[in-house]
């Protein structure tokens, strides 16, 4: 018995001496007070890349904020315009504008006070912080002219001012079309020796760019074919904006009768078949669109545009537009449409619809309305236009113009040399830069040509082609500033901006 005392009374002293050390440190937690520095536990953009389609971030805190001391002391370096949300520690910050690509930026927070520190009489501020983010280079594509490039699909690197050529020598592509995360491209090609412009087939092609932070890019120039041309000819396709659904207008080879629309999964679902398509059950129809929802289709139709489901029963239309004939653009959000109307004096007139039954014009011409794009960085169309100035030799003058959604304000951007009807146009996922091309065709038409020249939309015979890049600023502005295009030192056409 005494054994067994002597065994507890060294253990049940430490006990109290750590029960009474405990007591005296809580006390004087207590007689401080809250000394718990506040800091950022989260920042959703840390070391991320992000794209225009990322317009947010979040701050995270250890503790209730000072509203207005955490807005006041947040530095964006380089700025970027944005406004203020919160939902308890949880601070959102909205971009304005989409950043600008191929730009390093740094968050600094410093000075920020504790939301209770005013109250208790204290001066608690928040622990520094730092963080930062890049986006997204400048990449373009085009189709090469050059000897070595001709008819390829070439990528360049504006911001890195690489160059690379991502399809093979027997393939002349003939039009393409990128992947929403910049990684992939759906192309369309016909062989090099075939002269059989209706012959192509479509495939995909990595870019060897990675459209994820952290994630590794697949390495490029790797073709896969998607749709061969045995049976049907493949006369044109487009990508749905998700990246999931391709759309072909298709022929048959041996029944010119048997015309119209295909879809089809963009990407396998792991099995070892590949994706078929399946004919939409619909009129045949003209030139054609997927709706920003990826769900449906607008095709010219007889005297109008039809939106057509691509799940369901597409003879029966989700929408009729009879007084259009043409939908040439589409917001990012599916609630504006540019549309063309075609009158009966052979005038076009372009109009903005919107999902609540607006239809505004914004503008006549006497020429065409060859292509347009919403900002999604400001209320602005681009359109690439042209007028006719010889109604005897038919010769069209090609502009391209900047329309204000909300005022109706154009603002005539370039004027390109007439008859100039093949210009391709393409906007910056940041709205902050329009490309174009300048095709200039084969004078000598007697010589016999190989079987790999590349043509434009209309036959001609393409000698070469410039490329140019013509910065952009809001009409606001532009109005005060002469905004020259530059040349880029590539040959090629058909240039389309990487998301």
């Amino acid at each position: 018995m005494t054994k067994s005392k002597a065994f507890i009374e060294p253990l049940d002293r430490i006990a109290i001496g750590l029960m009474l050390l405990l007591s005296v440190l809580i006390g004087l937690i207590i007689l401080q007070g809250d000394v718990v520095t506040a800091r950022v536990r989260d920042f959703t953009w840390q070391n991320q890349q992000i794209g225009a389609e990322d317009n947010s971030f979040t701050l995270t805190f250890s503790r209730p904020m000072e509203i207005k001391s955490v807005e006041d002391n947040l530095k964006i370096e380089p700025p970027l315009a944005g406004k203020f949300s919160w939902a308890g520690r949880r601070m959102v910050y909205t971009l304005v504008t989409p950043a600008p690509y191929g730009t390093n930026y740094k968050v600094q927070l410093e000075g920020a006070k504790d939301k209770f520190a005013e109250e208790e009489g204290k001066n608690r501020v928040l622990q520094p912080f730092v963080g930062s983010f890049r986006t997204r280079d400048r990449v373009i594509l085009y189709i090469g002219t050059n000897q070595e490039e001709q008819g390829r699909l070439v990528l360049y690197n504006l911001t890195q001012e690489q160059k690379r050529i991502l399809t093979p020598k027997d393939l002349i592509v003939m039009d393409f079309e990128s992947f929403p995360d910049g990684e992939k491209i759906l192309f369309s090609a016909r062989a090099a020796k075939n002269e059989d412009l209706l012959s192509s087939q479509l495939y995909t092609v990595t870019t060897g760019v990675s459209g994820k932070s952290g994630q590794q890019a697949e390495p490029g120039a790797k073709v896969d074919l998607t749709l061969d041309s045995k049976d049907y000819q493949n006369l044109k396709f487009d990508l749905s904006p998700d990246g999931q659904t391709i759309v072909i207008q298709r022929g048959n080879k041996t029944n010119p009768g048997d015309f119209g629309l295909w879809f089809m999964p963009a990407t396998s679902d792991g099995s070892a078949e590949k994706p078929t398509p399946k004919r939409l059950k619909s009129q045949p129809g003209g030139d054609f669109m997927i709706t920003p929802d990826s769900k449906a289709v607008a095709v010219a139709q007889g005297q109008g545009a039809a939106i057509l489901p691509l799940q369901g029963d597409a003879s029966k239309p989700l929408d009729f537009l009879p007084q259009f004939g043409l939908v040439q653009a589409f917001s990012k959000d599916g609630s504006q449409a540019a549309m063309v109307k075609f009158n009966t004096d052979y005038t076009r007139d372009l109009f903005l619809v919107t999902n609540q039954g607006v239809q505004k014009q914004l503008l006549k011409t006497t020429g065409s309305i060859l292509s347009c794009q919403f900002d999604i960085a400001s209320p602005t169309l681009y359109c690439l236009l042209t007028q006719l100035v010889s109604k005897e030799q038919y010769i069209e003058q090609p502009y391209v113009v900047a329309i204000d959604l909300k005022t109706g304000q154009q603002k005539p951007l370039l004027v390109l040399p007439p008859d100039q009807r093949n210009v391709q146009m393409s906007l910056s996922a940041d709205g902050l830069g329009l490309l174009f091309d300048q095709v200039v065709p084969q004078t000598n038409s007697t010589t016999s040509l190989p079987t790999n020249t590349l043509k434009t939309d209309d036959g001609d015979v393409i000698a070469t082609s410039s490329l140019w890049l013509m910065p952009l600023l809001p009409i606001a502005d532009a109005a005060t500033v002469e905004i020259r295009p530059e040349q880029l030192p590539l040959a090629g056409f058909h240039p389309r901006w990487l998301p």
